[in-house]
């Protein structure tokens, strides 16, 4: 009955058990822990532990489709998961003796796995005990060899049973079979002795009884409870009444960690005062010693030496206790018992930890010194000497170590730069105090945050861009780049143009530049006749706080670009009608029908000229100089030549691509030269035409050229004069030769004009400024007359000191012949020239040619002329090559 209320009691307390697990399990579940289960050990394959998809609250076949699975950190899977049912069942019988030993408690992890989206639980199920384990004794026989001088309480030691099981599951209880000498003392069991005591009541006879069988049994708190028993045999003999006894009950010993097998730890002595083999004592480990300390020490039998047998580890354990027993070899054995306690003493076998508690980076480059950087705290598992650490740090660092007992902080010592080093990787080296030391090393990784300390930099000083004329808007002028070595926002550069002003305007309507790559554009579109060049001032700056820039300035130079076609000053031709010429019908070869007058408003290369005669009607009569533009005969004109010539004659730049313009001229054959009124439309242009600055060079040449004419006027009036007081003519004896006057020289060139003058013109003589490579002297006297009959673009040099055909080495003077707008040929006409003439030899123009040209045009009288002075002497003669003489009448002025 007693059993059985213990079995009822034992059983109620472990259901009780039971639904307090639940619950917990439960309120853990409810809180957001992992999935608690409980099941029993032993149960077979396919055993309910419980339903996942329940408290989940995931419908079951969700789990099958998200590919639901079970992971365990251990190699072997005792559980497995059943996708139908969401369930959680046992996989593979389990031991929960072989899992967890004596653990008192027993638990199984596992990862719940679900894919899309990937979600993983923690599962612990905890193995309960079963009582499936019967408790079992060292050994099965216990032999006992009792004298009969015992007496009455003699205590005899047997050794207590083990069960795998826990808890209630264990042994609870020892029952000995009933006996009349002996009975069972269980108050050491009951104090959490490993040793049972077998009690003498009353004296043995051996007479009476020389052996005695008792039955010893160990009972479990298991329901239903398991038993194991252990057959004790007590045998009577005679008198061995003298157990060895140690000459100290506990021996106490200290040993290095590090000493190796076979090291002595202690030599025991057990001493009997028995004689013969009664006394003769045999040492042996006891029954309880744990079976870590027999692999880690050895007994000798005979001598007592316990000696090291393994590894010794003093962060293991720190201390052994040994318990020893010494036997000696009477016909009834007795035993003594010690206690060997072997501390164990650390030696120097661990290194020391850097442990970083706190990093606080980056650090900003301007921090002061003494800035906490890190915190460090050091950790040695030995101890005494050997557990003191210190740290260091390698030297030439901005950086120091600071201690307080056995923690660290590390800090700035110097000034930081980011630019120099962004980063560091500070090694940090622990050394104990032990011997010999031992060392560790940690590295620490410290950024170096940034601070805008540096402005922009340009990778040029200066930018010099060069952009052809005519450019399209929005056209990429240049990059500007410029380099900050600083980091993130302090490292961004934004551009910007500083304000300024360009021919009047703001800067921004000629460029833009690009905030953020620092591309330059063309706002408009630029005329390298109008700007030539300018410059821009570009400011770089960073977008730290507060921003730093630095600025550079750009030089635009506008290139050049064959961007104007020529422009025909002279003759002009419209869509519906030809320029006209008139030539006489008995003109001779080489006879000058007219001059092409152009101008370009492009400059270098691109105004050269080129003159072509691209159509005409008699290909072989006309032919126009490349260079002059010049158009002559080839040859005299026949009687039956046709009555007029119809030319087109283009004018060709020296650009790349050329541009050309062209002139339509009508060249009229007649027998005489009528007068015509010289057609001034054919050269006027509105002043409207002209810049201003051109407008000021025509009145300051207008000027000049006043003043220069006059002066010529009055020494000539003056020469003419004091020459005439020896002669009766206005030039007599200028130059040692009596001549004709040159009024009856000036009536006899126009003889051949007054037919195309209308009637009643008067042509008064006029004086131009001349210039050149001539020079004029005292003994030559030249008058210019100009007529209007000669269309405004003619004058003349009449030589009035010798005759026309003079020659000689002395002589300087060179017959030319110049542009006549009548086709009217001026032998008389002469030029001073020293230079050897070279034929078909480009010059390049007078850089103010062009506004001569202009000059002349608005003028309506032009005459061109080499800078030398070459002029076309006649049919294959030298040509004329660029003009650089221009001269003009008041009366046009």
């Amino acid at each position: 009955m007693a059993a059985a209320a213990r079995r009822s009691r034992g059983g109620a307390v472990v259901l009780g058990l039971l639904l307090l697990l639940l619950l917990g399990l439960c309120a853990g579940r409810a809180a957001g822990g992992p999935l608690r289960y409980s099941v029993r050990e032993e149960l077979p394959h396919g055993a309910f532990v419980g339903s996942v998809a329940s408290d989940l609250g995931v419908d079951p076949r969700r789990l099958a489709a998200r590919g639901a699975r079970l992971t365990s950190g251990s190699g072997r899977q005792y559980l497995e998961l059943e996708l139908g049912r969401g369930a959680l069942l046992v996989r593979e019988r389990m031991d929960r003796e072989a899992l967890c030993e004596l653990s008192p408690s027993c638990f199984l992890s596992l990862e719940l796995v679900i894919e899309q989206p990937i979600e993983v639980h923690n599962v612990e199920v905890e193995v309960l005990d079963i009582n499936d384990n019967a408790p079992r004794f060292p050994r099965q026989d216990y032999r006992l060899e009792i004298s009969e001088s015992a007496v009455p309480g003699a205590r005899f030691h047997i050794e207590s049973a083990q069960d795998p099981d826990v808890g209630t599951n264990s042994v609870q209880s020892y029952q000995l079979s009933p006996s009349r000498h002996f009975a069972l003392d269980l108050k050491g069991f009951q104090s959490g002795s490993k040793l049972l005591e077998l009690v003498l009541q009353q004296p043995l006879d051996r007479e009476q009884s020389a052996l005695q069988q008792l039955v010893l049994t160990a009972v479990d708190g298991g329901d239903p409870p398991k038993s194991g028993t252990a057959q004790i045999s007590v045998r009577v003999v005679d008198t061995n009444d003298n157990p060895p006894a140690f000459d100290r009950s506990t021996y106490t010993v200290s040993l290095l960690e590090n000493a190796l097998p076979g090291t002595l730890v202690v030599k025991l002595n057990a001493s009997d005062p028995d004689e013969g083999s009664n006394g003769d004592v045999i040492y042996s480990f006891g029954s309880y010693t744990p079976q870590k300390v027999r692999q880690l020490f050895s007994v000798d039998p005979h001598s007592g030496e316990v000696r090291v047998n393994g590894t010794l580890d003093y962060e293991e354990a720190s201390s052994y206790e040994i318990y020893v027993q010494a036997t000696d070899q009477g016909p009834v054995s007795m035993a003594g018992h010690c206690k060997v306690l072997v501390n164990i003493v650390d030696a120097n076998d661990n290194v020391p930890e850097v442990v970083l508690t706190s990093l606080y980076s980056p650090v900003p480059e301007d921090a002061k010194a003494g800035t906490v950087v890190a915190l460090m705290s050091v950790t040695d598992q030995d101890s005494g000497l050997n557990k003191q650490v210190s740290l260091r740090i390698p030297p030439g660092l901005p950086f120091t170590l600071n201690s307080f007992k056995n923690s660290y902080t590390l800090i700035t010592q110097g000034k930081l730069d980011h630019e120099k080093a962004a980063a560091y990787n500070i090694t940090v080296t622990a050394t104990d105090s032990g011997s010999p030391p031992l060392s560790s090393q940690k590295v620490i990784h410290v950024d170096i945050s940034d601070i805008n300390d540096n402005p922009p930099h340009f990778e040029e000083p200066v930018y010099s861009v060069y952009i052809p004329e005519n450019n399209p808007l929005g056209a990429l002028l240049c990059t500007i780049k410029a380099t900050d070595p600083d980091v993130d926002e302090n490292a961004y550069v934004s551009y910007s143009l500083l304000d300024g002003e360009i021919e009047g305007l703001p800067v921004a309507s000629y460029v833009s530049i690009k905030s953020d790559s620092g591309n330059m554009y063309a706002v408009r579109s630029f005329d390298y006749e109008t700007l030539r060049e300018f410059q821009v001032v570009v400011q770089a700056q960073d977008a730290g706080i507060p921003p730093l820039s630095s600025s550079v300035t750009v030089h635009i130079y506008v290139v050049d670009e064959n961007d104007h076609a020529p422009q025909i000053l002279y003759p002009t031709s419209t869509n519906t009608s030809a320029a006209l010429e008139m030539i006489p019908r008995l003109a001779y070869a080489g006879y000058l029908v007219t001059k092409i007058i152009a101008i370009d408003g492009d400059s270098g290369q691109n105004a050269w000229l080129f003159f072509h005669l691209v159509q005409t009607s008699d290909p072989g009569l006309f032919r126009v100089e490349l260079h002059t533009g010049e158009i002559r005969t080839t040859r005299k004109l026949g009687e039956d030549s046709a009555p007029t010539f119809n030319l087109t004659v283009e004018v060709r730049d020296n650009g790349e691509p050329p541009m050309s313009s062209s002139v339509a001229i009508t060249v009229a054959v007649v027998d005489r030269v009528s007068k015509i009124i010289p057609d001034t439309r054919r050269h006027f242009k509105s002043p409207s035409n002209y810049s201003e600055i051109t407008l000021y060079l025509i009145i300051a040449l207008s000027a000049i050229s006043f003043v220069f004419l006059f002066t010529i006027i009055g020494l000539t009036v003056i020469k003419c004069y004091r020459y005439s007081l020896y002669g009766d003519s206005c030039c007599a004896g200028f130059c040692g030769v009596r001549e004709r006057c040159p009024a009856e020289l000036y009536k006899q060139a126009n003889n051949n004009i007054d037919a195309r003058l209308p009637h009643g013109l008067k042509v008064q003589p006029h004086f131009i400024e001349v210039r050149g490579n001539g020079s004029l002297t005292k003994t030559y006297c030249y008058k210019a007359c100009l007529t209007a009959g000669s269309g405004s673009d003619t004058f003349m040099f009449y030589n009035t000191c010798g005759p026309t055909g003079t020659t000689g080495p002395s002589a300087v003077m060179t017959e030319r012949h110049l542009t006549g707008q009548s086709g009217q040929s001026a032998q008389n006409l002469i030029i001073l020239k020293n230079d050897s003439i070279t034929p078909n030899e480009p010059k390049h123009p007078n850089p103010d040619w062009r506004y001569s040209a202009s000059l002349r045009a608005g003028m309506q009288s032009a005459v061109h002329m080499e800078e030398a002075g070459v002029i076309r002497g006649g049919p294959g003669g030298p040509d004329q090559q660029w003009p650089t003489v221009s001269s003009a009448t008041p009366a046009e002025l």
